[in-house]
């Protein structure tokens, strides 16, 4: 492979994950609720402050590709390691988007600019996936595991997903219980709430019309480059 296509693929790719960490970090902002991915580990940062969100994102989507190890055992490929630097550099950029957006005032208390920032953060997160997946750079380990899973079972992958949602949503409330003595959060930042609801539904929703304008304006670049 020639390295002006690697560099267009993972250039693409990496601005998918970009711009889904500033909706991560919008959607923190909101104080509405987060996408269902990001619930445990701003639950974690929430109850142990003394490591940052994105450290607990790469933490947290570690433990998959310990899951993948589990489930492939001799089948695992050392290629799908390749997994590790994207969940650091996602850390990473999530850890970013969040300063940059605490750089503002603190987090929106009107209701009608919650649901604004949560639906900013939607078409954020729809076209951030849609980047990642034209660019066919880096492979997130929550998606891997989710196509293991579906390769493995009777299941599809949009049953899985949204199995996997309710899962990561209904942890996160329980350890919230557990720690703060509520479903949402703590006192100041909610972690789940509609905003949670929001971004799993219409997220799928809204790529519907991301996804044909971003492959036509990417996927030649990827196609001219291969």
């Amino acid at each position: 492979m020639k390295a002006k296509s690697i560099a267009v693929r993972y250039g693409i790719s990496t601005l998918g994950l970009v711009v889904i960490a500033l909706g991560v970090g919008l959607s923190i902002k909101s104080n509405l609720g987060i996408a269902p991915l990001s619930c445990p580990p701003t639950v974690l940062n929430l109850a142990w402050p003394q490591w940052s969100m994105g450290v607990y994102t790469w933490i947290f989507n570690l433990s998959f590709i310990l899951l993948q190890l589990a489930i492939l055992r001799k089948e695992f490929k050392w290629i799908m390691l390749m997994q590790i630097p994207a969940i650091l550099l996602f850390g990473f950029l999530c850890d970013g988007a969040i300063w940059l957006f605490n750089a503002f005032d603190a987090p929106a208390t009107q209701y009608g600019m919650q649901i604004l920032l949560c639906l900013i953060s939607v078409v954020l997160t729809a076209v951030g996936i849609r980047l990642e997946v034209v660019g066919r750079g880096w492979i997130m380990s929550i998606d891997y595991t989710l196509a293991i899973l579906t390769n493995k079972t009777r299941l599809k992958y949009s049953s899985w997903k949204v199995i996997m949602d309710v899962a990561l949503v209904a942890l996160s409330a329980l350890f919230c219980w557990i720690m703060f003595g509520r479903f949402t959060g703590n006192d100041a930042t909610n972690a789940i709430r509609e905003g949670t609801l929001i971004l799993a539904i219409l997220t799928g929703v809204c790529m519907h019309f991301t996804d044909p304008l971003l492959e036509k304006l990417f996927a030649p670049v990827v196609a001219r480059n291969a």
